[in-house]
Protein backbone atom coordinates (compact mmCIF):
# COMPACT_ATOMS: atom_id res chain seq x y z
CA UNK A 1 0.00 0.00 0.00
CA UNK A 2 1.62 3.11 -0.92
CA UNK A 3 0.69 5.63 1.30
CA UNK A 4 0.29 9.34 -0.08
CA UNK A 5 3.63 11.12 0.32
CA UNK A 6 5.35 8.00 2.00
CA UNK A 7 8.38 8.60 2.45
CA UNK A 8 10.54 5.40 1.29
CA UNK A 9 12.51 4.31 4.15
CA UNK A 10 12.73 1.92 7.22
CA UNK A 11 14.54 1.22 10.18
CA UNK A 12 15.20 -2.36 9.58
CA UNK A 13 18.78 -2.61 10.16
CA UNK A 14 19.60 1.05 11.34
CA UNK A 15 23.39 2.25 9.83
CA UNK A 16 25.41 4.61 10.34
CA UNK A 17 27.53 6.18 7.87
CA UNK A 18 31.41 4.91 8.45
CA UNK A 19 34.43 4.85 7.49
CA UNK A 20 37.40 2.27 8.77
CA UNK A 21 40.42 2.19 9.49
CA UNK A 22 41.64 -0.65 7.60
CA UNK A 23 40.03 -4.00 5.78
CA UNK A 24 39.92 -6.31 9.33
CA UNK A 25 37.70 -9.51 9.89
CA UNK A 26 35.60 -9.46 12.75
CA UNK A 27 33.37 -12.51 14.09
CA UNK A 28 30.41 -13.56 12.06
CA UNK A 29 27.13 -12.09 12.16
CA UNK A 30 24.64 -14.08 13.39
CA UNK A 31 23.47 -17.15 11.43
CA UNK A 32 26.15 -16.61 8.73
CA UNK A 33 28.72 -18.79 7.60
CA UNK A 34 31.46 -16.25 6.69
CA UNK A 35 33.11 -13.39 8.77
CA UNK A 36 32.42 -9.90 8.37
CA UNK A 37 34.87 -7.73 6.55
CA UNK A 38 34.97 -4.48 6.98
CA UNK A 39 35.35 -1.65 4.32
CA UNK A 40 39.09 -0.49 3.11
CA UNK A 41 40.24 2.47 4.84
CA UNK A 42 39.32 4.91 1.38
CA UNK A 43 36.04 3.24 0.92
CA UNK A 44 33.30 5.54 2.45
CA UNK A 45 30.10 3.75 3.07
CA UNK A 46 27.00 5.97 2.98
CA UNK A 47 24.54 5.15 5.31
CA UNK A 48 20.63 4.56 4.06
CA UNK A 49 17.21 3.32 6.24
CA UNK A 50 16.11 1.16 3.84
CA UNK A 51 19.49 -0.54 2.57
CA UNK A 52 18.89 -4.12 4.76
CA UNK A 53 15.11 -3.92 3.83
CA UNK A 54 15.43 -3.33 0.01
CA UNK A 55 18.17 -6.42 -0.30
CA UNK A 56 16.12 -8.86 2.04
CA UNK A 57 13.08 -8.47 -0.27
CA UNK A 58 15.37 -8.95 -3.23
CA UNK A 59 17.86 -11.31 -2.27
CA UNK A 60 16.54 -13.15 0.70
CA UNK A 61 14.39 -16.54 0.19
CA UNK A 62 13.03 -15.64 3.58
CA UNK A 63 10.80 -13.00 2.06
CA UNK A 64 9.78 -15.54 -0.92
CA UNK A 65 8.57 -18.06 1.74
CA UNK A 66 6.97 -15.49 3.78
CA UNK A 67 4.68 -14.30 1.23
CA UNK A 68 4.15 -17.76 -0.83
CA UNK A 69 3.04 -19.07 2.33
CA UNK A 70 0.56 -16.57 2.99
CA UNK A 71 -0.90 -17.00 -0.16
CA UNK A 72 -0.86 -20.65 -0.12
CA UNK A 73 -2.60 -20.91 3.43
CA UNK A 74 -5.50 -18.58 1.76
CA UNK A 75 -6.12 -20.54 -0.63
CA UNK A 76 -6.78 -23.40 1.70
CA UNK A 77 -9.55 -21.21 3.13
CA UNK A 78 -10.93 -20.30 0.10
CA UNK A 79 -13.80 -23.18 -0.43
CA UNK A 80 -14.86 -22.87 3.05
CA UNK A 81 -15.40 -19.07 2.89
CA UNK A 82 -17.45 -19.66 -0.43
CA UNK A 83 -19.33 -22.37 1.29
CA UNK A 84 -20.47 -20.01 4.58
CA UNK A 85 -22.98 -17.29 3.46
CA UNK A 86 -22.06 -15.64 6.83
CA UNK A 87 -18.51 -14.88 5.78
CA UNK A 88 -17.07 -11.94 5.40
CA UNK A 89 -13.68 -9.82 5.43
CA UNK A 90 -15.06 -6.39 5.78
CA UNK A 91 -16.15 -4.90 9.10
CA UNK A 92 -19.69 -4.99 9.26
CA UNK A 93 -20.35 -1.18 8.50
CA UNK A 94 -18.67 -1.78 5.12
CA UNK A 95 -20.36 -4.67 3.89
CA UNK A 96 -23.52 -4.63 1.49
CA UNK A 97 -26.68 -5.50 2.23
CA UNK A 98 -27.76 -7.30 -0.60
CA UNK A 99 -28.74 -11.25 0.46
CA UNK A 100 -26.67 -12.65 -2.78
CA UNK A 101 -23.92 -10.95 -4.36
CA UNK A 102 -20.82 -12.69 -6.07
CA UNK A 103 -17.73 -13.52 -4.29
CA UNK A 104 -14.68 -11.90 -4.57
CA UNK A 105 -11.28 -10.87 -3.13
CA UNK A 106 -9.96 -7.18 -1.64
CA UNK A 107 -6.17 -7.10 -2.68
CA UNK A 108 -3.82 -4.03 -1.88
CA UNK A 109 -1.30 -3.60 -5.17
CA UNK A 110 2.16 -2.41 -3.83
CA UNK A 111 4.48 -4.90 -2.13
CA UNK A 112 0.90 -6.90 -1.79
CA UNK A 113 0.49 -8.01 -5.37
CA UNK A 114 3.17 -6.30 -7.14
CA UNK A 115 6.97 -5.76 -6.08
CA UNK A 116 8.44 -2.44 -6.29
CA UNK A 117 11.68 -2.59 -4.68
CA UNK A 118 14.19 -1.52 -8.53
CA UNK A 119 12.26 1.69 -7.42
CA UNK A 120 13.39 1.42 -3.81
CA UNK A 121 16.61 -0.21 -4.57
CA UNK A 122 17.23 3.18 -7.10
CA UNK A 123 16.64 5.56 -4.20
CA UNK A 124 18.68 3.70 -1.86
CA UNK A 125 21.71 3.85 -4.92
CA UNK A 126 20.61 7.64 -5.05
CA UNK A 127 20.08 8.31 -1.84
CA UNK A 128 17.24 9.69 -2.03
CA UNK A 129 13.43 9.40 -0.53
CA UNK A 130 10.10 8.86 -2.31
CA UNK A 131 8.54 11.73 -4.05
CA UNK A 132 5.50 11.64 -6.25
CA UNK A 133 7.56 12.01 -9.39
CA UNK A 134 9.87 9.35 -9.01
CA UNK A 135 6.81 7.36 -8.33
CA UNK A 136 4.39 8.27 -11.52
CA UNK A 137 7.56 7.53 -13.76
CA UNK A 138 8.52 4.14 -11.93
CA UNK A 139 4.80 3.19 -12.65
CA UNK A 140 4.94 4.27 -15.95
CA UNK A 141 7.58 1.82 -16.61
CA UNK A 142 5.33 -0.78 -15.82
CA UNK A 143 8.34 -3.12 -14.64
CA UNK A 144 6.67 -4.36 -11.16
CA UNK A 145 7.18 -7.87 -10.97
CA UNK A 146 4.48 -10.23 -9.19
CA UNK A 147 4.84 -11.02 -5.35
CA UNK A 148 5.75 -14.71 -4.67
CA UNK A 149 2.88 -16.81 -4.33
CA UNK A 150 0.36 -14.42 -5.86
CA UNK A 151 -0.11 -16.00 -8.95
CA UNK A 152 -0.53 -19.37 -7.47
CA UNK A 153 -3.45 -17.80 -4.97
CA UNK A 154 -5.13 -15.75 -8.48
CA UNK A 155 -5.68 -18.92 -10.41
CA UNK A 156 -6.83 -20.87 -7.26
CA UNK A 157 -9.79 -17.85 -7.04
CA UNK A 158 -10.49 -17.24 -10.43
CA UNK A 159 -11.03 -21.05 -11.18
CA UNK A 160 -13.51 -20.71 -8.23
CA UNK A 161 -15.56 -17.68 -9.87
CA UNK A 162 -13.76 -15.34 -7.34
CA UNK A 163 -13.25 -11.08 -8.84
CA UNK A 164 -9.80 -10.05 -7.46
CA UNK A 165 -10.61 -6.14 -6.71
CA UNK A 166 -8.06 -3.92 -6.51
CA UNK A 167 -8.11 -1.31 -3.76
CA UNK A 168 -4.56 0.55 -4.05
CA UNK A 169 -3.44 4.24 -3.21
CA UNK A 170 -1.67 4.16 -6.12
CA UNK A 171 -3.50 7.65 -8.19
CA UNK A 172 -6.12 7.09 -10.55
CA UNK A 173 -4.09 9.15 -13.00
CA UNK A 174 -1.60 5.95 -12.93
CA UNK A 175 -5.04 3.55 -13.70
CA UNK A 176 -3.97 2.64 -16.94
CA UNK A 177 -0.41 2.27 -16.48
CA UNK A 178 -1.40 -0.25 -13.34
CA UNK A 179 -3.89 -2.18 -15.29
CA UNK A 180 -1.61 -2.49 -18.26
CA UNK A 181 1.15 -3.98 -15.50
CA UNK A 182 -1.03 -6.19 -13.38
CA UNK A 183 -2.08 -7.85 -17.04
CA UNK A 184 1.29 -8.19 -17.74
CA UNK A 185 2.49 -9.87 -14.29
CA UNK A 186 -0.16 -12.27 -15.16
CA UNK A 187 -2.81 -11.21 -12.74
CA UNK A 188 -6.29 -11.36 -13.50
CA UNK A 189 -8.37 -7.91 -14.43
CA UNK A 190 -12.11 -8.64 -15.21
CA UNK A 191 -12.33 -4.71 -16.10
CA UNK A 192 -11.59 -1.44 -15.22
CA UNK A 193 -13.75 -0.92 -12.74
CA UNK A 194 -11.73 -3.63 -10.25
CA UNK A 195 -8.86 -0.56 -9.99
CA UNK A 196 -10.10 1.66 -7.40
CA UNK A 197 -7.25 4.13 -6.48
CA UNK A 198 -6.59 7.10 -4.34
CA UNK A 199 -9.03 9.88 -5.63
CA UNK A 200 -11.40 7.74 -6.50
CA UNK A 201 -15.46 9.42 -5.26
CA UNK A 202 -17.20 7.34 -3.75
CA UNK A 203 -21.02 8.65 -3.65
CA UNK A 204 -22.22 9.77 -0.10
CA UNK A 205 -18.68 8.75 1.67
CA UNK A 206 -15.41 11.48 2.24
CA UNK A 207 -12.34 10.06 2.15
CA UNK A 208 -9.85 11.13 4.77
CA UNK A 209 -6.46 11.21 3.04
CA UNK A 210 -5.07 8.00 1.72
CA UNK A 211 -7.42 5.85 4.07
CA UNK A 212 -9.25 3.10 1.55
CA UNK A 213 -12.39 3.11 3.84
CA UNK A 214 -14.97 4.83 0.98
CA UNK A 215 -13.13 2.48 -1.62
CA UNK A 216 -13.66 -0.60 0.53
CA UNK A 217 -17.80 0.54 0.54
CA UNK A 218 -17.68 0.21 -2.85
CA UNK A 219 -16.12 -3.38 -3.24
CA UNK A 220 -18.98 -4.19 -0.07
CA UNK A 221 -21.97 -3.08 -2.32
CA UNK A 222 -21.02 -5.04 -5.12
CA UNK A 223 -19.45 -8.13 -3.73
CA UNK A 224 -19.30 -10.56 -0.84
CA UNK A 225 -15.57 -10.15 -0.11
CA UNK A 226 -14.20 -13.31 1.51
CA UNK A 227 -10.78 -11.96 2.10
CA UNK A 228 -8.41 -9.10 1.93
CA UNK A 229 -4.59 -8.67 1.56
CA UNK A 230 -2.43 -5.92 2.32
CA UNK A 231 1.04 -5.36 3.92
CA UNK A 232 0.18 -2.79 6.01
CA UNK A 233 -2.90 -2.27 8.79
CA UNK A 234 -4.84 0.21 6.61
CA UNK A 235 -5.54 -1.93 3.98
CA UNK A 236 -7.99 -4.19 6.32
CA UNK A 237 -9.59 -1.66 8.42
CA UNK A 238 -9.93 2.41 9.08
CA UNK A 239 -7.14 3.95 10.98
CA UNK A 240 -8.72 6.54 13.11
CA UNK A 241 -5.09 7.37 15.36
CA UNK A 242 -2.33 5.96 13.55
CA UNK A 243 -0.47 6.28 16.89
CA UNK A 244 1.69 2.81 18.37
CA UNK A 245 -1.38 2.60 21.07
CA UNK A 246 -3.97 3.31 18.04
CA UNK A 247 -2.68 0.70 15.66
CA UNK A 248 -1.93 -1.63 18.67
CA UNK A 249 -5.17 -1.25 20.38
CA UNK A 250 -6.26 -1.77 16.51
CA UNK A 251 -4.87 -4.80 15.64
CA UNK A 252 -6.10 -6.39 19.21
CA UNK A 253 -9.46 -5.90 18.09
CA UNK A 254 -9.51 -7.77 15.02
CA UNK A 255 -6.45 -10.19 15.49
CA UNK A 256 -8.76 -13.27 15.37
CA UNK A 257 -9.23 -12.55 11.39
CA UNK A 258 -5.29 -12.57 10.64
CA UNK A 259 -4.60 -16.20 8.67
CA UNK A 260 -8.40 -16.75 8.59
CA UNK A 261 -10.05 -13.27 6.54
CA UNK A 262 -7.22 -11.00 6.57
CA UNK A 263 -3.63 -11.80 5.03
CA UNK A 264 -0.79 -9.64 5.99
CA UNK A 265 2.12 -9.78 3.61
CA UNK A 266 5.80 -9.05 4.15
CA UNK A 267 7.18 -5.64 3.48
CA UNK A 268 10.04 -4.53 5.78
CA UNK A 269 10.88 -0.89 3.18
CA UNK A 270 7.82 1.38 4.28
CA UNK A 271 4.61 1.71 6.21
CA UNK A 272 1.92 3.91 7.89
CA UNK A 273 3.41 2.19 10.97
CA UNK A 274 6.71 4.38 10.12
CA UNK A 275 5.18 7.75 10.65
CA UNK A 276 3.23 6.79 13.58
CA UNK A 277 7.08 6.67 15.25
CA UNK A 278 7.27 10.67 14.58
CA UNK A 279 3.84 12.32 15.02
CA UNK A 280 2.62 11.90 11.24
CA UNK A 281 5.57 14.69 10.75
CA UNK A 282 7.03 13.92 7.38
CA UNK A 283 8.28 17.75 7.20
CA UNK A 284 10.67 17.50 9.86
CA UNK A 285 14.17 16.82 9.04
CA UNK A 286 15.21 13.10 7.62
CA UNK A 287 17.49 13.52 10.59
CA UNK A 288 15.04 14.38 12.84
CA UNK A 289 12.64 11.31 12.12
CA UNK A 290 15.37 9.12 12.04
CA UNK A 291 16.40 10.20 16.06
CA UNK A 292 12.53 9.71 16.14
CA UNK A 293 13.12 5.88 15.31
CA UNK A 294 15.70 5.06 16.98
CA UNK A 295 13.92 6.99 20.48
CA UNK A 296 11.42 4.07 19.67
CA UNK A 297 14.13 1.19 19.87
CA UNK A 298 13.55 -1.27 22.52
CA UNK A 299 16.84 -1.83 24.05
CA UNK A 300 16.10 -3.14 27.90
CA UNK A 301 17.90 -6.01 28.54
Amino acid sequence: MRIARLAAFVSFGLLAGCQSTGGTASAPAPGSAAPVVTAPATAAIAADDNLNAVLWVQAAVEYDAAATQAYRAAIAQLDRALKDPKWHALVPEERGSAAKLPPAVVLDIDETVLDNSPYQARLVAQGSEYNETTWDAWVREQKARPVPGVLEFAKAAQARGVTMIYISNRAVHLKDATLANLRAAGLPVKDDSVFLGLGTQVEGCEQEGSEKHCRRLVAGRQYRVLMQFGDQLGDFVQIDANTPAGREALYAEHRAWFGERWWMLPNPTYGSWEPALFNNNFRQPREARREAKRAALDIAQ
